[in-house]
């Protein structure tokens, strides 16, 4: 029988701990090992056993969650999901909290939060056991095989690429998607980009309102400009744009110009927004113009849409295993034989900007 994965829940409200407790528990891969109030109880249960995942409130007595944070990864590592209330100050936080080391983020509303954690079951328990599978060390266990429930395709949202590969021009744009991981290792990507680079666009899987705290983030870190995508906005050189979370951003073309449109719609790959929709786009619109980068997280959600972009004359990387956060997602377009050249994290920056040369 397989072993369940174990979960620490720490977080000063005995609601919100109550509600985590059910949610994990309904999945039959998950078990709550224990609930904590705080850090100080949660090193207690330390003592007798160390968990598989803990989920992690910011603001806590006598310990917040991010100095609790940052001595745990630098005593004993373990897979770490940040749940906390999202404010323009907390999502800052939150954005340190990732530079410490969590690897996802769940977020709760100030209001009916045991309602909107009930809500968002599936979500919260595919963050927990993508979370599970993340390497924090030299130490990498290969990850089980995931079972995934039926998900819609990109056809939710648009139609398949004409499988015509279309002409090179002058303008290259390149696509990247992410996931569980995907912060940190664009940081080290972006960082190293010059001001002139070609326009970018970024899914990365992420919560509704954090896309623009970490857009912000990085912009102040890079030479290149960096927004949360709005509908509309030009693909421009020099420039990055991220979808916001809960929508999905396509990449569209008018004549020699490149824009983005950002849309509602259903969940594509279980995810809004999604790197196959923001792939398919680019094949559709982009052809041989575009170079499409998949890089660390969890499921498959680009891996199709890298191989349409392939099919469409595009160039394709993947980020390795050694240097992912989680495989998932990269695996399994190398499966799909739909990546040209598999790299690591620290060579995905130099390879896009020759690939987009050519």
């Amino acid at each position: 029988m397989k072993k369940k994965t174990r979960v620490l829940i720490i977080d000063d409200s005995a609601s919100v701990r109550q509600t985590l407790a059910d949610v994990i528990s309904s999945d039959p891969e998950l078990e709550v090992m224990a609930v904590a109030q705080d850090p100080v109880v949660a090193a207690r249960h330390f003592a007798e056993e160390i968990p598989d995942v803990i989920t992690l409130d910011v603001e806590m007595p006598r310990m917040d969650g991010i100095t609790f944070l940052r001595r745990l990864m630098a005593q004993r590592p373990v897979p770490v999901v940040m749940c906390s209330s999202l404010t323009e100050a907390g999502s800052e936080t939150l954005m340190q909290a990732l530079e410490a080391g969590a690897v996802d983020v769940i977020l709760k509303p100030k209001i009916g939060v045991a309602d909107h954690l009930a809500e968002q079951r599936t979500r919260i328990c595919d963050v927990v056991k993508s979370a599970a599978k993340a390497r924090l060390s030299a130490r990498r266990p290969r990850p089980p095989s995931l079972n995934p429930e039926k998900k819609l395709t990109a056809d939710a949202m648009l139609p398949p690429p004409t499988g015509r590969a279309m002409a090179k021009t002058t303008e290259k744009v390149i696509c990247i998607g992410a996931s569980t991981g995907g912060t940190e290792s664009l940081r080290v990507v972006l960082e190293t980009l010059p001001s002139n680079a070609p326009g970018i666009v970024i899914v990365q899987h992420m919560p509704e309102k954090f896309t623009a705290a970490f857009a912000k983030r990085l912009n102040s870190l890079c030479e290149v400009e960096i927004k949360e995508a709005a509908d509309g906005d030009p693909v421009l050189r020099g420039h990055v744009l991220i979808a916001p979370g809960d929508k999905h951003m396509l990449l569209e073309r008018q004549g020699a110009r490149y824009y983005v449109s950002v849309k509602t719609g259903p969940l594509v790959s279980r995810h809004r927004p999604s790197v196959d929709v923001l792939f398919r786009s680019a094949a559709r619109s982009a052809g041989a113009n575009a170079v499409g980068v998949i890089m660390t997280g969890m499921g498959d959600d680009g891996a199709r849409g890298l191989e349409e972009m392939k099919n469409s004359g595009a160039f394709t990387i993947a980020q390795d295993e050694a240097s992912s956060i989680v495989f998932g997602m990269p695996k399994e377009a190398i499966a799909r034989g739909a990546a040209q050249k598999i790299v690591s994290l620290d060579d995905i920056a130099r390879d896009m900007l020759i690939a987009a040369r050519d």
